[in-house]
């Protein structure tokens, strides 16, 4: 299940084939602020979880994304 590379192609209108650890603002060009939050608030709804404050502040990948949510004990539909 891919439900983060999903989640996030969507979010970011690319192809999920595109979506690697090295993923970023960087690489992705819609990947702005404005869709650095979207993406933020999209993987907690979907997920079902909150990032704290300094978590939100380092999501700055997709590596960094999928480290997060393995802190909050989310393991399934993240690779």
């Amino acid at each position: 299940m891919e439900k983060l590379k999903d989640l996030i192609a969507r979010v970011l209108g690319v192809d999920k084939k595109e979506i690697n650890d090295d993923s970023s603002p960087d690489t992705i060009a819609s990947w702005d602020s404005f869709n650095g939050l979207m993406l933020v608030s999209e993987v907690e709804r979907n997920f079902n979880i909150k990032f704290s404050m300094d978590a939100v502040m380092n999501i700055n990948s997709y590596k960094a994304i999928k480290n997060a949510l393995k802190k909050q004990g989310i393991k399934k539909g993240i690779d």
